[in-house]
């Protein structure tokens, strides 16, 4: 086993959730919405720990296709995680809002509308990562337009 092996397993199954059986990706958005329940309304910290996932993702995805010897291994879940923060970003740090996301993410995280079916093609980190931010900027654009164009309370 290579030295790097462990950080990347670590990092790229988000700390362990990508062993969880059966729905990790899941597990993995749960992750990410109790990371903005817990960062709060801190929006310089969501940002901030936003962007160190999502730079870690990119930084250990490829690497980890070869690892678990697979194009995105179900173990790989630090793009769920990563795409549940861009989905809740600059929004307001509210429970309904937070579970409304949730819900919206994973619907698109898992039928990826274009373009994040021709995303998840590409080779390596960015065919690991593209699709499900571009999941988490749709659910973030739907979610900008109900608080905006709709009589949506926040509490």
């Amino acid at each position: 086993m290579n030295h790097l092996d462990s950080p990347v397993k670590i990092l790229s199954t988000f700390f362990g959730i990508g062993y969880l059986p059966l729905i990790s990706g899941t597990y993995a958005s749960i992750a990410g919405l109790l990371i903005f329940i817990l960062i709060g309304n801190m929006t310089a910290g969501y940002v901030l720990v936003t962007a160190l996932v999502l730079g870690l993702g990119f930084a250990v995805c490829t690497k980890a296709e070869r690892v678990f010897n697979q194009k995105d291994s179900r173990r790989i879940v630090i793009d769920e995680v990563s795409g549940m923060l861009v989905a809740l970003l600059f929004l307001p740090h509210d429970l309904k809002i937070a579970v409304l996301a949730f819900v919206i993410f994973r619907i698109l995280d898992i039928t990826k509308p274009y373009p994040a079916n021709k995303l998840e093609r590409l080779s390596g980190s960015l065919g690991v990562m593209l699709d499900d931010i571009m999941a988490g900027i749709y659910t973030n654009i739907i979610l900008q337009l109900v608080l905006r164009l709709t009589s949506f309370k926040v509490s």
